[in-house]
């Protein structure tokens, strides 16, 4: 006999996947990652026999369920579930199915809608990081007819303001994992290659893209359909894995901890095409990024990665430091801009600079649009 499921289906940014509420996974008394492979359809490249999309960005699940006790609104729990492999990841968060959370949360009565902002704010259980989410919701109600555009996603929609607090060692507890702005490994196949590994909302290891004999302004196309440089970029992630305790072989990054660190390529800003051949000019942006996700080029931009690199940008002498466009030193909220694939990402970020030359993240800000695209029930095996 089929088992079902109560479910929803949001887009939250440039990513879309399913939500769950805790209650009714619970009632279901099964193990859990089984389940969610099988609402997916994983493993299996089309994921023809779930709901899943065929790719990392929709091939994501989150979990929900009011807080009683503590001061935040609900508790959030990802989970990335691979296309092609029987397994399900809850290392670090993803930004953009974030920013669905809190209509989610409107939505199912878990919060109070109020006017005419709705500040939600959200446990992030992967991180152990609170988001406070910030929704129009004019005379109480919420509406999806605003006219915010983001990059990487047609039409305009919602414009929902994100903001990280305390986002510092996400997962490693500390935002320089290594207490080393660059380090320098030694990859076979590639020789030695500098990174910086910065640890902000996620994990992620950074090069400059022209080390390792790219540009930094590649396209999407021009990564993937290069398998020796998607081996290549694994294994530099890999040893990043395995410097971080993530991982106990380099080889075994792609099983063991396929999501995080999040390999990032940078480069100075430059004129270049995004995706749909508009020209994105130097003037327009701060660092280009080109980051990876489940070994394979991002399509856009995960949104902690962007908001970990606004965090980078302002640490002393890290790579996206030495590279971006503008410089600060002092305490003080910084905005900067990144050219990604598809376009550009832009948001702030509110630190200090210490005494002893450190820095303390308070807190990281970007925006993003999310809408509700299904609820029904979905029934599986």
């Amino acid at each position: 006999m089929m088992r079902n499921l109560n479910c929803s289906i949001y887009r939250g940014g440039t990513s879309k996947g399913v939500f769950l509420l805790e209650e009714d996974l619970k009632a279901l008394s099964s193990d859990l990652d089984q389940v969610l492979l099988k609402v997916m359809g994983s493993p299996d490249i089309r994921q023809i026999d779930g709901l899943g999309g065929a790719v990392s960005t929709t091939s994501k699940v989150a979990i929900i369920s009011k807080e009683i006790e503590n001061h935040w609104d609900v508790n959030y729990t990802f989970a990335q579930v691979l296309v092609d492999k029987p397994i399900v990841s809850y290392a670090g968060n993803c930004g953009n199915i974030s920013s669905a959370v809190g209509i989610f949360a409107i939505e199912n009565k878990l919060v109070d809608i109020k006017d005419p902002v709705t500040t939600v704010k959200i446990y992030n259980t992967n991180t152990k990081k609170v988001i406070e989410e910030s929704i129009p919701t004019p005379n109480g109600e919420l509406l999806y007819t605003e006219d915010f555009q983001i990059a990487g996603v047609p039409g305009k929609g919602l414009k929902i303001d994100l903001t990280f607090v305390k986002p510092a060692g996400s997962l490693t507890g500390k935002l320089l994992p290594t207490g080393n702005p660059t380090d320098v490994y030694q990859v076979d196949g590639v020789g030695e290659v500098e990174v910086t590994i910065v640890d902000a909302s996620n994990p992620l290891v950074y090069v400059d893209a022209r080390q390792i004999g790219l540009t930094g302004y590649e396209k999407v196309s021009d990564i993937d359909g290069d398998k020796a440089l998607l081996e290549k970029l694994e294994r530099i992630r890999g040893m990043a894995a395995k410097q971080l305790g993530l991982v106990s072989r380099v080889e075994n990054s792609s099983t063991e901890s396929p999501g995080v660190p999040k390999l990032t390529l940078v480069a100075p800003s430059k004129d270049y095409q995004d995706v749909e051949g508009t020209l994105i000019s130097e003037s327009d942006y701060d660092l280009s990024i080109r980051m990876m996700s489940m070994q394979k080029a991002h399509k856009s931009i995960a949104l902690t990665g962007a908001l970990c690199t606004f965090a980078a940008s302002v640490i002393p002498d890290t790579i996206p430091n030495r590279l971006v466009k503008k410089h600060t030193s002092d305490h003080e909220k910084s905005t900067f801009t990144l050219g990604h694939s598809s376009g550009t990402i832009s948001g702030s970020i509110d630190y200090e600079i210490l005494n002893d030359g450190g820095v303390e993240v308070h807190s990281v800000t970007s925006y993003r649009t999310a809408r509700k695209i299904f609820t029904g029930t979905v029934f599986f095996n």
